[in-house]
């Protein structure tokens, strides 16, 4: 028989290995808004756990997404009515816990889930069975397709237009989510081109299909891409912003499309934007027939399961690299506890990651076993 925890019953239950589950918990709350995630977020000690609903579950976060957006988020820029205090993170792989009587239809204590929901940056998090996507096992690479691979296959495919042939320009290519769009677009039997910052970021591009990588520190883009792709590139995934979407736009070919996904480059900054020379925009659009689409994964979610259900299915099947990044590079080593969260956001922003930043979460058990 299936435990099933009915919470309306008790504050106090055990959770699946005979260890109580506490009253209290660490997690990140944005106390001010602030594009500054140090200033923005602080770090509370005694949080009370959540309690789930009748259909809700209660995950123990083991592995949570860093996301460039995270400093949207606590900048306040997703939506203004929302005033400090409140939780942040978007994304988490854990183990149910304990979970509300209907939930129990679907889930059991001890499964593996993964989520999308802000709150992840927290060592509890409830979270609607709706929104679960049970997993075979609590891998951290599962994490690496929620936000991130799901926005490049859904992009890509609503909005790339992808077939045999077609150059494929990704900036940021060996990041969180260019690594999917490396990927995907080579599927799709295109000719891919991945900007990066270093020649190691280059060696893992090469390792995962890219045909042509540009390393921006040491390689002149512009000068690369008018050389190699005098025709231009049909589509370019750009996330970057700032002189590398000036650059992005220049480089279309007729007809070609360029899908923003972001703008990163801008973040840090108090309007969340950097300068692009956009006055000159509906002349370069008309003259090559060009268009620019603006990605944003929360207005496709619609098609979000089937996405995240192939992704799945190609991760398992051996077709998919997904290339996770705890933070081994940096000086503070790797990115254990949510205290390193503000490190893991230091170290997306100086560029150093080779695939998608992920903090793990320990847990020690008091098992009465």
């Amino acid at each position: 028989p299936r435990p099933i925890l009915d919470m309306s019953y008790s504050r106090h239950f055990l959770d699946f290995q005979g260890s109580s589950i506490p009253s209290s918990m660490k997690k990140l709350v944005v106390t001010k808004l602030s594009q500054n995630f140090r200033e923005a977020v602080t770090l509370r000690q005694d949080s009370p756990v959540p309690l789930p609903g009748d259909g809700d579950l209660l995950v123990r976060n083991r592995f949570v997404g860093i996301n460039a957006s995270d400093i949207n988020y606590s900048a306040g820029r997703y939506d203004a009515s929302v005033k400090p205090p409140f939780d942040i993170g978007f994304e988490g792989v854990g183990d149910v816990v304990a979970l509300g009587l209907s939930a129990s239809a679907d889930y059991t204590v001890g499964q593996a889930v993964a989520y999308v929901k802000a709150g992840s940056f927290a060592e509890y998090t409830v979270v609607p069975a709706k929104q679960a996507v049970p997993l075979p096992s609590v891998k951290p690479e599962f994490l690496t397709l929620m936000v991130s691979g799901a926005t490049a296959y859904i992009s890509l495919k609503e909005l790339g237009e992808l077939s045999e042939g077609k150059k494929v320009l990704v900036t940021a290519a060996a990041g969180g989510t260019g690594q999917f769009a490396v990927q995907l677009a080579k599927k799709a039997k295109c000719h891919v081109i991945g900007t990066c910052s270093s020649d190691e970021k280059g060696g893992f591009l090469k390792s995962i299909g890219c045909d042509r990588t540009i390393n921006y520190k040491t390689e002149n883009v512009e000068s690369v891409l008018r050389k190699d792709y005098p025709e231009g590139v049909d589509v370019a995934y750009e996330s970057v912003g700032g002189k590398m979407f000036d650059l992005a736009l220049n480089s279309l070919a007729t007809k070609g499309r360029l899908i923003v996904i972001g703008f990163i480059a801008g973040y840090q900054n108090p309007t969340g934007l950097q300068p692009i020379k956009a006055e000159l925009l509906p002349a370069k659009l008309l003259k090559k027939s060009a268009s620019i689409r603006g990605f944003f994964l929360n207005h496709y979610l619609s098609e979000y399961k089937m996405a995240l259900k192939h992704l799945l299915e190609m991760y398992e099947g051996g077709d998919l690299v997904c290339e996770v990044d705890f933070g081994d590079r940096s000086l503070e080593g790797k990115f254990t506890g949510l205290e390193s969260v503000f490190c893991a956001v230091d170290y997306m922003y100086v560029g150093k990651n080779i695939g998608k930043i992920v903090v793990e979460l320990p847990h020690s058990v008091n098992s009465k076993l």
